[in-house]
């Protein structure tokens, strides 16, 4: 109870500071909500700096403002131009597709294939070491292939 009645008793002036802390809390923390977060407060406290308006009000008034600010920040920020590297955190995903030359044999349905400088774990049928591979599946790091 001592938010509202402290809200009560500053009215504009503690939305306005409310919305200084959590900018600031941005900058060290960052995530990108604290900003939208305080830019809500930071409105609502100069509308009720213009327009006196009850406390209940002012909550409701910097609710929708938050959540208008937060949805409309994560429909926008997904947008932009397409990554020059769309399997930096999924490296096994680029190799999908990819033929290689076994130099180990598939034995028991598990091996191991050397792609680049990487030597990777992999499934599929047995297979001698020397046949032509596709690889179809990339699960987490492992490859799963099929003779070519």
């Amino acid at each position: 109870m001592q938010v509202l009645e402290f809200i009560a008793s500053n009215g504009a002036w503690s939305w306005i500071v409310a919305g200084l802390i959590l900018l600031a809390l941005e900058l060290v923390v960052p995530g990108g909500v604290l900003i939208w977060l305080g830019a809500a407060a930071l409105v609502t406290g100069l509308a009720v700096l213009l327009v006196p308006i009850y406390w209940p009000l002012q909550f409701v008034i910097f609710g929708v403002l938050a959540l208008a600010a937060i949805w409309a920040w994560l429909r926008l920020r997904g947008q932009g131009k397409p990554s020059d590297r769309p399997f930096l955190n999924d490296r096994a995903q680029r190799f999908v597709g990819q033929v290689a030359v076994l130099n180990e044999p598939i034995e028991g349905g598990s091996g191991r294939l050397a792609l680049d400088d990487t030597t990777w774990r992999i499934t599929g049928p047995d297979l001698a070491a020397g046949v032509r591979v596709r690889i179809v599946e990339a699960n987490g790091a492992v490859l799963r292939v099929e003779a070519a």
